[in-house]
């Protein structure tokens, strides 16, 4: 698996790394060695009170040390993974239009602020190296691939020829801001109409609570859609869009497979099967490649940035699947305990 030359740190196998992944709504962090098993895990809100998403990252990687010099353990790298414009060779997010930065050297902040050698992927990239890990094991081809992933907001990673696209600028995959309605509503890269404003999660959300529907998360609203019309309008509206946006990708790129992952990902045929059947009404004169959910989950980009944090000579072949396996049991677990305790 091919991760960029700036991300390659070495390894050793008693080592641990803190894989970090920052949303528009969460940023998630767990301690991992190489062998995929997981030492510690936090999450916070990306915002909360005063603080802002970059202290929310310096609490994420303070907590998850504090928890591991609880049993003697320590990290010795940090793998990130950030929407925006992403520059992997400085660490630098050139810009995030859901977190507010521009031009911030990430990396050079963690490395100064705690000692630790770090790296910084696209989320989108970062949950396609986990996605093509997963694709790999189970004997699939990743040499051509439109990685998806849908969250608070949505962006793309591209494969062609098993190489990832950066673009020019490091910026290629900015799917979530192609218009796709045009004079539609605004969003907050500054422009009007884009995928995301209509078909990223929190955005499902919002245009779902505009029309006097009650819902915290896409899935609530996604549940109501046969009873509820205003669930089903916006459910409507961001199959359309996300159609528009894949139908123009596939016209361009050709990808030979579409993955649909993050939070969104999860809601299986309930998007799946509108979203194909959209698409192909899109690009009559050609075939449609099959667009399927994620085999990672809304984990990816957090299993992801963990691989790019191990860097070239690492982690182990296991990493990706058992990372995942630990991930989804400490989440049952804590799933249990809000039950006995609630």
């Amino acid at each position: 698996m091919s991760i960029p030359a700036a991300a390659r740190l070495a390894a050793s196998p008693e080592q641990i790394a803190l894989a970090i992944d920052i949303g528009g709504t969460t940023i998630k962090g767990a301690a991992l060695t190489r062998s995929g098993e997981v030492c510690a895990e936090f999450t916070v809100p990306t915002r909360e009170q005063q603080r802002g998403p970059l202290d929310g990252v310096r609490l994420v990687v303070t907590e998850l040390q504090r928890r591991l010099g609880e049993h003697g353990r320590e990290a010795h790298r940090v793998g990130l993974a950030s929407p925006g414009l992403i520059d992997t060779p400085t660490g630098t997010v050139g810009y995030s239009a859901n977190l507010g930065w521009r031009d911030l050297a990430l990396t050079d902040i963690i490395a100064a602020e705690f000692g630790l050698p770090a790296v910084l992927l696209h989320d989108a990239r970062a949950g396609a190296v986990a996605e093509r890990s997963a694709l790999a094991a189970a004997g699939e081809s990743d040499a051509s691939l439109a990685f998806v992933p849908i969250g608070t907001g949505i962006a793309a990673a591209l494969v062609d020829g098993g190489r990832f696209v950066a673009g020019g600028a490091g910026g290629a995959g900015e799917f979530g801001h192609i218009v796709v309605v045009p004079g539609g509503e605004a969003c907050p890269c500054g422009l009007a109409g884009c995928v995301e404003i209509y078909a990223s999660a929190a955005n499902i959300v919002r245009r779902y609570r505009e029309r006097g529907g009650v819902a915290s998360g896409a899935d609530q609203v996604a549940a109501r859609i046969p009873t509820d019309p205003r669930a089903a309008e916006v459910w409507s509206d961001a199959v359309d869009a996300l159609a528009r946006g894949l139908a123009a990708l596939t016209a361009i790129l050709d990808p030979a497979r579409i993955v649909i992952g993050g939070g969104l990902g999860l809601a299986g045929d309930t998007l799946l099967i509108p979203l194909r059947a959209r698409t192909r009404t899109l690009l009559p004169w050609r075939p449609v490649p099959p667009i399927g959910a994620s085999a990672t989950g809304a984990r990816a980009g957090l299993v992801g940035a963990g691989v790019a944090a191990w860097g070239e000579e690492g982690p182990d072949a296991g990493f990706v699947a058992a990372a995942i396996r630990h991930l989804e049991a400490a989440s049952r677990a804590h799933g249990e305990h809000d039950q006995r305790a609630s």
